[in-house]
């Protein structure tokens, strides 16, 4: 009885222990990323010559995953990790080492997915340049005699499912950035025509490749097509099509057609998910055949194409299912403990392809399954990723569902050069991925649950009917913007009245001299708020201390952040029925009022945008992030009925 006390306490604390560590640890996205960072590709850090690795791809999935759980956690060490990454390869006038674009390999425009977030986020040229040498690679991509991309120029007129992935979301992304419309038309075609060409009418399911020529030894002498369904080539079909839809037009004519291939994709993949394990065999539709086995990498890019499909709502609702007994599937299956916070990715074929030399690749049942499998392949290690950033994004609460929240983009309505030399509207917007974007602050909303959206005209009680959270941020001054639309109490009547009537007011000023304040007074003052036309927290270079400002605990807002960065303000005189919500050596940071059914939050500078909560700039102990995230659950309970 004594040794079974004795066993039950140890299993009792060896459970707590667990529970704990559990509950501290990272989340697996993260683990799977740091442990990527440091066995993966680290020779590339010390690139010197071309006799380093090669401009590789499985390298740009590695990547698109460290983008996702960079802006899931708000850590730079991930961003940092990326851009060190590439520039091993992209020198300072934007030449690529190690790449040839007469090689017409459709696998090294990957990468270029990278270039463009690097581009868009620090702005320096040179990845800008890179990524427009992809974009020509593209442009003289040799094609099948319907229009289809080649694979690669030695393997003549193939398409491959590898393909969309490689190529389309990088040409979709740098068409809606260099405005390239007529590209939209060939990216679906593309889609239209692999489908045409590769898809089973009795499965659902498309063939890994197609030869238009029908010479290669692999084709079908009738159709063309390859043998086998193999697993991963599905996975890349679907990824492709749910980040192509990302910067595909929602006007065009083709979004449906793309939409509708991506169903019937998704109704397929599930058709032929195991129902014991919840993952997907190496090739599709033979579980029961010898030799075959549980392959990770394909398992973890229908997870992700099935998430993201339902959560962009590209899929029914009813496909999470299919995504959640995967998901639970891959970490049961593939996920290995690999040390403190560490895990390691199983079972990942390391690579399958059709034709080729010295070692011809028929195609065959028997050719998949004689490929190596091996632990931590960058490609399955890059799904992974990507999968395991999805289903968390789902598992996080929603209690925003349902609501929207409105930047101005008539008080603040400044412009900039963009890429193509034209103006483009820019600071504090939602697609903004630079410093002055807002790009992280609305995905904290959206991972809420809640919908963003844009109003630049002039706020009324009817365009502001449908928004529960309207932000004004930094109103022009006459340096700024030619022909500034200043507040006044014509708008501050129809805001106040919205407010009254429910909705959330968020103000987010400047100092003085960076800021219109003398004007735009006249609607805070309508909720007791007055903001100062000061500047405090001036700040020297980089030292950040300057402009630290510590919460108190038990802060009704920040219930999370300790410490956060808040330089140049313009502080705030509170009376009733305004109150202070931050207090800081006397001064009133952030002052909050109740005003009828609806609420207001003030405060002097707009420090919740890209460049004080990306992690890229600021030491960890300055939590900007944290409190974004405590700001945007705080604005949610003030929406009537959701507290």
């Amino acid at each position: 009885m004594k040794k079974f006390i004795q066993q039950a306490a140890s299993a009792l604390a060896v459970l707590i222990a667990l529970s704990t560590s559990s509950f501290a640890q990272k989340k697996l996205s993260e683990q799977l990323t740091l442990t990527a960072m440091e066995t993966l590709f680290q020779d590339t850090t010390v690139l010197k010559d071309a006799k380093g690795p090669k401009w590789s791809y499985d390298m740009g999935v590695v990547l698109e995953g460290a983008a996702q759980v960079w802006r899931n956690t708000g850590n730079g060490d991930y961003f940092k990790y990326i851009q060190s990454s590439m520039d091993a390869y992209v020198d300072k006038t934007g030449n690529i080492r190690t790449y040839k674009a007469e090689d017409f390999n459709i696998d090294n425009i990957k990468n270029g997915r990278s270039l463009l977030l690097l581009y868009k986020v620090t702005g320096q040229q040179k990845y800008l340049t890179a990524a427009t040498q992809l974009y020509s690679q593209l442009q003289q991509q040799p094609r099948t005699k319907e229009g289809g991309f080649w694979h690669k120029k030695i393997y003549p007129n193939q398409m491959w499912l590898d393909g969309l992935y490689m190529g389309e979301p990088f040409y979709a992304e740098y068409a809606a950035l260099m405005k390239k419309e007529a590209a939209f038309d060939d990216i679906a075609q593309q889609f239209i025509l692999m489908e045409k060409v590769s898809r089973d009418t009795k499965t659902g399911l498309l063939y890994h490749g197609y030869d238009e020529s029908r010479l290669e030894k692999w084709a079908d002498k009738n159709t063309g097509k390859s043998p086998n369904f193999w697993g991963r080539a599905m996975g890349w079909y679907i990824m492709a099509l749910v980040d192509v839809l990302d910067n595909f037009p929602k006007n065009h004519p083709k979004r449906a057609e793309l939409i509708a291939i991506l169903n019937r994709t998704a109704a397929a993949t599930v058709k032929y998910q195991d129902a014991k394990s919840g993952v997907w065999f190496d090739i599709l539709n033979m579980p029961k055949r010898k030799g075959n086995y549980l392959e990770s990498s394909a398992s973890s890019m229908l997870v992700y194409g099935l998430a993201k499909g339902v959560r962009k709502g590209y899929l029914p609702k009813s496909y999470l299912n299919a995504a959640n007994k995967g998901y639970a599937g891959l970490k049961k299956e593939f996920i290995e403990s690999a040390g403190n916070e560490r895990v390691n990715l199983t079972k990942t074929v390391s690579v399958s392809g059709l034709g080729g030399k010295p070692k011809y690749r028929d195609g065959s049942f028997e050719y998949y399954i004689s490929e190596k499998v091996i632990t931590n392949d960058p490609k399955g290690v890059g799904a992974f990723i990507c999968a395991a950033a999805e289903m968390e994004i789902d598992a996080l609460p929603k209690p925003g569902k349902g609501l929207t929240v409105t930047v101005d983009n008539f008080f603040n309505n400044e412009f900039m050069t963009g890429p193509t030399g034209d103006k483009i509207p820019f600071h504090y917007l939602w697609n903004e991925d630079d410093n002055n974007g807002f790009s992280l602050f609305g995905k904290v909303f959206n991972d809420a649950g809640v919908k963003t959206s844009t109003l630049s005209s002039a706020p009324t009680t009817a365009n502001l009917k449908a928004s529960n959270i309207y932000i004004i941020v930094d109103p022009d001054t006459e340096k700024e913007t030619v022909n500034p639309n200043f507040m006044n109490a014509a708008h501050a009547k129809q805001i106040s009245e919205w407010v009254k009537a429910g909705g959330v007011l968020v103000l987010l000023l400047n100092d003085v001299g960076n800021c219109e304040i003398t004007k735009f007074n006249v609607l805070p003052e309508t909720f007791g708020i007055h903001f100062n036309e000061d500047s405090r927290n001036k700040v020297q270079g980089l030292n950040f201390e300057q402009g630290a400002i510590k919460i108190p605990a038990g802060n009704s807002i920040f219930q999370t952040a300790k410490k956060v960065y808040i330089k140049e303000i313009s502080t705030i005189t509170a009376k009733a029925p305004a109150v202070s919500a931050l207090t800081d050596n006397g001064d009133v940071i952030i002052a909050t009022a109740k005003y009828g059914k609806g609420t207001v939050f003030a405060v002097g500078d707009p420090w919740f945008y890209n460049e004080y909560i990306d992690g890229r700039k600021l030491p960890k102990d300055l939590e900007n992030y944290k409190a974004t995230n405590d700001l945007v659950n705080w604005l949610i309970k003030q929406v009537p009925g959701k507290k």
